[in-house]
C-alpha cells in the first residue's frame, strides 16, 4: 500500500498544471494516467492545429515556443512532454484507476489497474479529478456502430484515398475530417442532423467547406439521421425518407462526455440540469473534502466553456488549498 499526500487522476494538460502548482507549495504529487501523457491531445488528428495560441497553452511558466501562430499537435505534445521532464513530475503511465472511495479516516483509498504490474492499491490524503472529456465519445446507439469500419476519432486522410467515406456531425471536428479527407482523394459525406453547421465552427475553415459544398466536392446530408451502419453501406434518414448508399469507413463524430465515475464514487454532488459537479470557485474543492476537481471535467455537458487555457488555472487554487490545511 502506497501513501500519499495528493494523487492527481489524469495527465492532461491540467494534470500536469495541478502538479506543477503542488510543487510550488512544496508538495510532491503523482499523476497516474491510464494512457500516455496527454493522451487525449495524442488521440488529435495528426496534422491538428490548436485554436489557442501557444502562450495560452503554456504551464508551469515554461514557455511554449514555436514559429507558427497556432501551434501544432505535435508541437503540443512536444512541449507536454518537455514539462513533465523538466519539473521531474511524478507520473504512473497505462495505469487505470477503476475505484475511488473515501475511508472513515478521512483518506481516500484508490485500486488501479497497470498494463503490466496488475492491480495496484493507494492510499492518498487529497485527489484532484482530472479526467479531461475528449477520450469518451457519445454512442450513436444504433446498429453497426460497433463494426471495425466505425471509428469516433480521426487520425489522418491517407487510409482513406478513394473511399466511400461518411462523417456524422457538424462541428470543428467532422468539418476538418471532411476537408482533409476530401483533399485526399476521398468520396465525402457528411451526415448532420442540424439545417447547418454549428456556430462553434471556427471562422478559417467553415468558408472552405462550405466553398467545397458547393463545387460538389463534398456532399452534404442536412436534416438527417443514420439509423444503420452495414458492412458495405449505411442507411439514413431524410425529410421523411429512407436512403441506403455505399459505403466504406464511418467517423462518428458526434462529441463527447465526462466520464463521471470517480465523482459518483465519492458522492461528490452533481448538477442533474447541466452536469456540472459541485466545487468551490476559491479552491476547486468538491463537497468531499479532500477531492478537487480540475480542468475540463469541471464542465459538465458544456465542454466549450473550459480549454486549456482556462482549466490550466486551476491547478493554483487547488495547490494553496491542499498546502493551508
Amino acid at each position: 500500500m502506497e501513501k500519499e499526500k495528493v494523487i492527481i487522476i489524469g495527465a492532461g494538460p491540467c494534470g500536469l498544471s495541478a502538479a506543477a502548482e503542488c510543487q510550488k507549495q512544496g508538495l510532491n504529487p503523482l499523476i497516474i494516467e491510464k494512457g500516455s501523457v496527454v493522451h487525449s491531445i495524442y488521440q488529435y488528428p495528426t496534422y491538428l492545429s490548436f485554436h489557442s495560441s501557444a502562450d495560452r497553452l503554456e504551464i508551469a511558466d515554461i514557455p511554449f515556443m514555436t514559429p507558427n501562430e497556432k501551434p501544432t499537435r505535435h508541437e503540443g505534445l512536444n512541449y507536454y512532454r518537455t514539462v513533465a521532464s523538466r519539473l521531474h513530475l511524478r507520473i504512473h503511465m497505462y495505469e487505470e484507476v477503476v475505484q475511488l472511495e473515501k475511508t472513515a479516516a478521512g483518506t481516500f483509498m484508490m485500486t488501479t489497474q497497470h498494463r503490466t504490474k496488475g492491480k495496484q492499491q493507494y492510499e492518498t490524503e487529497n485527489v484532484i479529478i482530472a479526467t479531461g472529456y475528449f477520450d469518451h465519445p457519445k454512442t450513436l446507439h444504433i446498429p453497426g456502430e460497433d463494426l471495425p469500419k466505425v471509428s469516433h476519432f480521426y487520425k489522418e486522410a491517407h487510409p482513406y484515398y478513394q473511399m466511400k467515406v461518411a462523417i456524422i456531425g457538424g462541428k470543428n471536428s467532422a468539418v476538418d475530417a471532411a476537408i482533409e479527407l476530401e483533399r485526399a482523394g476521398a468520396e465525402v459525406t457528411v451526415i448532420y442532423r442540424q439545417e447547418a453547421l454549428s456556430p462553434s465552427v471556427k471562422a478559417w475553415t467553415k468558408p472552405v467547406f462550405e466553398s467545397l459544398v458547393a463545387k460538389d466536392r463534398i456532399n452534404m446530408l442536412w436534416s438527417a439521421e443514420v439509423n444503420e451502419i452495414k458492412e458495405e453501406s449505411i442507411i439514413y434518414s431524410q425529410n421523411g425518407k429512407r436512403v441506403e448508399m455505399e459505403n466504406d469507413f464511418v467517423f462518428a463524430l458526434t462529441g463527447y462526455r465526462p466520464d463521471r465515475t470517480f465523482m459518483t464514487q465519492l458522492g461528490i454532488q452533481i448538477d442533474q440540469e447541466t452536469g456540472a459537479p459541485f466545487f468551490h470557485e476559491h479552491s476547486m474543492e468538491s463537497n468531499v473534502e479532500g477531492a478537487y476537481i480540475a480542468g475540463v471535467i469541471a464542465a459538465g455537458e458544456n465542454a466549450n466553456v473550459i480549454f486549456i487555457e482556462n482549466g490550466r488555472e486551476h491547478g493554483k487554487p487547488i495547490a494553496q488549498h491542499i498546502a493551508s490545511k
